[in-house]
């Protein structure tokens, strides 16, 4: 269950062996998430970065690819439950991944869009670029203001990589194409609950991510929890210090939580799932109770190797993937496998052109070695050798020219009159008009 990092390479582990593999998606592609970000702000297009899983099957004879979405698991009888159709299993592998995690704020949601699907970075790109356009229009000092402010909550590798995205769109890419507003006065604030962004990666590296989005003109609020979202104000608090800013668009990189079908398992066979709905797995990465039902990704909790869990990361799913499928194919041997255990590749983020802190335990690397390191590897993770030079080209144009060439805004709000813009909100036509007073 599920086409993500973990599904898809156990599905390909298990292809063309003796075994009949039924992967269940309620997509038909695989998307490589880590560029996700670049969708969003305009550098790739959602196909550069998505594969059809019928294509990648394709010669997989004994691997069938459903459309739809498993809505519950019987354990005793082995069969789960898809629409009105129930498919039976020897052997059940939930790879479902994880959702946006608003801590209790579910209403955020709608202000603060988060970036997990093709359709989350095609509605930031839209707001990211409609903030722009509509401050082309703008005559009002104040609200133009808050139309060139980008506030992003969570300072991880995604909320890193947003935020020097976007100083390279206001302060690079678009500052010629504009006649009214000078895109160079944009303010991009990156709010990290922690006492450092990049937690993830070693402190030194950590510092350097900072310096190099600070050059870029990005300003880090460390140590700072968001309390409030509401009429394009965000609330937040620094130590007793309670703060405010205007702002139009608001992205969130901040949490994540277990998808639902952590819940399911939980109640059909009494495992236990944490405090982010992640399900507590055996060492074998196989649930208290039921060895033939293995959870893997970003929804399981391996917490065997160091006492906390794995992050939810491409190369943790894939590996647990990998695992899993060569401890199938060895129990149909009679044989087993000794626990997992994660081969930790390092961790890095991209900040800028030519700008990247890569750590990889024995090496560490910033600047422009580390920017080439993180496009192999992300090159190398790609699925499709067509996607991986399409990509490859993308990035040597937009390399030279410096020009983001998907900045497309899209979608069933695209376009706004501009005698029908509401104050609060530039991106969605209404007959309605109110003030925020700031």
């Amino acid at each position: 269950m599920g086409g993500g990092f973990g599904g898809l390479y156990t599905a390909k582990a298990l292809a063309n062996t003796n075994v009949n593999v039924t992967l269940i998606d309620k997509r038909n592609f695989h998307l490589f998430q880590p560029l996700l970000y670049q969708v969003a702000t305009g550098t790739l297009s959602p196909a550069d970065i998505s594969a059809p899983l019928r294509s990648v099957f394709s010669k997989s004879k004994n691997t069938k690819v459903l459309l739809g979405e498993v809505s519950d698991i019987d354990p005793k009888t082995q069969q789960v439950v898809m629409g009105d159709q129930s498919i039976s299993y020897d052997t059940l592998i939930v790879a479902t991944g994880a959702n946006h995690s608003y801590f209790g704020k579910d209403n955020w949601q709608e202000l603060a869009p988060g970036l997990k699907t093709v359709e989350d970075a095609i509605e930031m790109r839209r707001r990211i670029f409609m903030a722009f356009e509509a401050a082309e229009k703008e005559t009002d000092l104040e609200k133009r203001r808050a139309l060139l402010t980008f506030v992003i909550v969570g300072g991880g590798p995604t909320g890193v990589e947003l935020a020097g995205a976007i100083a390279e769109l206001a302060y690079q890419t678009l500052k010629e194409d504009f006649r009214n507003v000078d895109t160079s006065e944009a303010k991009i604030l990156l709010l990290q609950g922690g006492n450092r962004i990049l937690p993830h990666i070693s402190p030194e590296l950590s510092e350097e991510a900072t310096s190099a989005l600070q050059k870029l003109g990005v300003v880090i609020q460390t140590q700072t929890r968001v309390t409030n979202i509401e009429n394009d104000i965000v609330t937040f608090k620094k130590g007793d210090e309670v703060q405010e800013v205007a702002s139009k668009t608001i992205l969130w990189a901040a949490g994540v939580q277990g998808s639902p079908m952590g819940r399911i398992l939980a109640e059909r066979t009494g495992v236990e799932c944490d405090r982010s709905g992640r399900v507590i797995v055996e060492p074998d990465l196989s649930i208290k109770g039921y060895n033939n039902i293995f959870v893997i990704g970003d929804l399981a909790n391996f917490s065997h190797q160091n006492g906390s869990p794995l992050p939810g990361v491409a190369p943790v799913a894939k590996q647990e993937g990998e695992y899993v499928a060569r401890l199938i194919k060895l129990r149909l041997q009679g044989s087993t496998l000794s626990q997992f255990s994660y081969n930790d590749v390092g961790s890095l983020a991209m900040i800028g052109q030519n700008l990247a802190v890569v750590d990889l335990g024995f090496l560490k690397l910033t600047g422009f070695l580390a920017w080439v390191f993180w496009l192999v590897i992300h090159i190398y993770f790609l699925i499709e050798f067509d996607t991986k030079l399409v990509v490859v080209f993308q990035w040597a144009w937009n390399y030279i020219t410096r020009n983001r060439r998907s900045r497309l805004i899209t979608g069933k709000e695209a376009f706004v009159s501009p005698q029908t813009i509401n104050d609060s909100n530039p991106y969605k036509a209404t007959e309605t008009r109110r003030t925020v007073n700031v």
